[in-house]
């Protein structure tokens, strides 16, 4: 059996039982315990599940938890390049936008490819790499500076300094999870201190996310719902959640989109 087909064997144990054991799988499969502690670390990686000792559990949805960019990128797919295709309907040629970490704003990299004279601030190293290996020879793309987290962004004082010397004329913000009460939240506190520098440095902020961004927080909040002049998600957002969206937010945008991969 190969190490990814092995792989998939494991996490859907896990996902069965809600834990496995390292020498219970080694025997199964005919391995070592070694292999296995491979294994359970490759998946540990893309955010599929969570290491303890002597096997690997559930990856829990804690405040703090944060998968890392291929886990995500998987996730909402549909519905993410529905939001992107119409993200990408505000942007205008010469432009100065910002596109913060996330992998709704990687698609939407992938559709600003071909826009004149456009130039892009970002944190995320995907976005970076999409508009350098596509954009057009007249685009200029900045790459902040910083710490790297599990979600490809770069943070710190050193990503918020350099953003603080920028007028940009748009923002679209990733985020991790989106409540009444903590509004736009991210699991990572550094990351929460670059958003609100990008936020502070455009004039405009657009708010990317799908529908089971609702209700998820962060365990920090980055701006307030009312700080967003444009939402957009998709319309299997739940009716109490567009009911506070339409009330606090500047314009909530809904795109019919395609289910993706959950």
């Amino acid at each position: 059996m190969l190490a990814r087909q092995r792989q998939a064997v494991i996490l859907e144990r896990v996902r069965a039982a809600g834990g496995v054991r390292v020498t219970e799988l080694a025997a199964e499969f005919g391995v070592s315990d070694m292999t296995i502690r491979r294994d359970l670390e490759t998946l540990h990686e893309q955010g599929l599940l969570a290491k303890v000792h002597g096997g690997a559990t559930l990856a829990g949805p804690g405040s703090t938890d944060e998968p890392g960019f291929r886990a995500k990128s998987v996730r909402q797919s549909g519905e993410k390049a529905a939001i992107a295709e119409r993200a990408a309907q505000l942007v205008r040629p010469g432009a100065a936008v910002a596109l913060s970490a996330g992998t709704t704003t990687a698609e939407l990299a992938r559709r600003l490819t071909d826009v004149p004279g456009l130039t892009v601030v970002t944190n995320s190293l995907p976005v970076a790499e999409i508009l350098h290996v596509g954009g057009r020879p007249d685009q200029t793309v900045v790459l902040t500076g910083g710490v790297r987290t599990p979600s490809d962004a770069l943070v710190g004082p050193l990503a918020v300094a350099a953003i603080g010397a920028l007028h940009l004329d748009l923002l679209f913000l990733g985020v991790h999870g989106i409540s009444e009460r903590a509004g736009f939240t991210t699991p990572n506190l550094m990351e929460a201190d670059t958003d609100r520098a990008l936020v502070a440095a455009a004039d405009r902020l657009v708010v990317l996310a799908d529908h089971t961004k609702w209700g998820t927080v962060g365990i920090s909040s980055i701006v307030g719902l009312d700080a967003a002049d444009v939402l957009v998600t998709d319309a299997r957002l739940a009716p109490d959640a567009r009911r506070v969206l339409e009330d606090r937010v500047g314009e909530l945008v809904i795109v019919a989109g395609t289910e993706g991969a959950e």
